[in-house]
């Protein structure tokens, strides 16, 4: 006797039904998995990649000014990508609250509140500024769009102290660059920075000082670097030979605050050169 089995009609489809909905599960839930810690990561990777970028970048235009300066060449162009943020021209001239550098003695002011003006990216994502002053490069970050105490020298500015025990003399170099526009300039995505030479370089050289030298730094209190520019200055300056370096006022960098340095020749007298550059942004 041959048993007989009678099935519904729809039962042949169950199993691909089920096969097809555990499949589109595990689609969906890959797709929110990558969503949910994949895209921040790639995300927190591609805003890293843009500062550096942008790091290298700096650097670039640093390395034209010194072309500019120290190798009178009349022009710099650099094509380069802005990513994650804006590159602005600071003119001087237009920030009156900008970082000033005095360099003076008990009886000569050298230089009287020097504004550099500046070159800065402003990164949207990072909260990073990224600063190419005075001949150097510097990076701070930024916290909810208010200041903080922290930044760093990613690139040195040409500041240096020379001993001839040849001639027993001493030479203090410092190189003082300011950054000009006719108007405000900001860019986004690709760019042309152009850049020339303003004018004749102004050249002070004073020989057989035998008396303390004052560098003032005062910070602009909204864009404060001075963090930075206190750790290159005393690397540069302290343990010298012939030479006494001291900070004179005690303000801590990074307080908005304006910081001393007293230089006092303490063997044969100081020869001091300060070079001080314009070079103007034409177009970014």
């Amino acid at each position: 006797m041959v048993k007989r089995y009678n099935t519904k009609s729809n039962d042949s489809g169950v199993s691909e039904s089920i096969g097809f909905l555990l499949i589109f599960s595990i689609v969906i839930a890959g797709i929110g998995l990558v969503t949910l810690y994949g895209y921040p990561l790639l995300l927190q990777q591609q805003v890293s990649a843009d500062e550096k970028i942008m790091e290298k970048n700096m650097i670039v235009l640093q390395n034209d000014i010194k072309s500019l300066a120290y190798k009178t060449v009349p022009f710099k162009e650099t094509a380069l990508k802005i990513g994650g943020g804006s590159l602005t021209v600071y003119n001087s001239s237009y920030s009156p609250s900008s970082s000033a550098i005095t360099i003076r003695d008990s009886g000569n002011t050298y230089v009287n509140s020097f504004q550099p003006g500046e070159l800065r990216y402003e990164s949207v994502s990072a909260q990073t500024d990224i600063s190419l002053q005075n001949g150097a490069v510097v990076l701070r970050p930024r916290i909810n769009q208010g200041s903080t105490n922290g930044s760093v020298m990613v690139a040195e500015p040409r500041w240096f102290y020379d001993v001839n025990q040849i001639t027993n003399t001493n030479t203090m170099v410092i190189n003082l660059i300011n950054i000009t526009s006719d108007n405000l300039m900001a860019k986004e995505g690709i760019g042309t920075v152009r850049m020339a030479l303003v004018g004749e370089p102004y050249y002070n050289y004073t020989p057989g000082i035998s008396v303390p030298i004052y560098v003032d730094y005062t910070p602009d209190p909204g864009q404060d670097y001075s963090v930075a520019w206190d750790n290159y200055i005393k690397k540069t300056f302290t343990n010298q030979p012939g030479l006494a370096f001291s900070p004179s006022v005690t303000n801590s960098p990074g307080t908005g605050s304006q910081l001393r340095y007293t230089l006092t020749p303490s063997g044969s007298p100081l020869t001091l050169v300060i070079k001080r550059y314009e070079v103007k942004i034409e177009s970014i």
